[in-house]
C-alpha cells in the first residue's frame, strides 16, 4: 500500500477546489451531503450481491475500478469535510478506537474455552 500524507491530500483537494472557485460550495452541509451520495454509490455496487460475491468483488477489473473510484470519492469528501471543520481525521479515529476499547472490552472466556486449565 502506498503511503500518502493526509494533510498533503487535503491541501491538494483544497487547491483543486480553489482553482475552480468551488470553495463557496464546500460548506459542511454540502460536503456531508456529497459524502452521503458517494457512500450510496459505493453501496449500490454491492446492493444485490450475495455475501460470497461481495467478498470477490475486487477480482473483476471493471468492478474493482468502480469500487476504488467510489472509495476515493468517499474519502475525498470526508477529508474535505474534516478540513472545513478543523477535524484531524486520524486523531478522531484514534480517539474513537480508544473509546470503543473501553466501551466494548474483550470478553472474559472461561478457562475451558481458551484451552487452558487451572491445574
Amino acid at each position: 500500500m502506498t503511503e500518502f500524507d493526509v494533510a498533503g491530500l487535503q491541501r491538494r483537494l483544497a487547491a483543486f477546489a480553489a482553482a475552480r472557485d468551488w470553495e463557496q460550495y464546500h460548506t459542511p452541509k454540502n460536503l456531508v451531503a456529497a459524502l452521503s451520495v458517494e457512500a450510496s454509490e459505493l453501496v449500490e455496487i454491492f446492493q444485490w450481491l450475495t455475501p460470497e460475491q461481495s467478498a470477490r468483488v475486487m477480482e473483476k477489473p471493471e468492478t474493482a475500478h468502480r469500487v476504488a473510484d467510489e472509495v476515493a470519492d468517499v474519502l475525498a469528501y470526508l477529508l474535505q469535510f474534516c478540513e472545513v471543520l478543523g477535524i484531524d481525521p486520524l486523531t478522531a479515529l484514534a480517539a474513537k478506537i480508544d473509546r470503543n476499547e473501553v466501551r466494548f472490552p474483550v470478553p472474559e472466556r472461561p478457562e475451558s474455552e481458551n484451552g487452558h486449565s487451572s491445574e
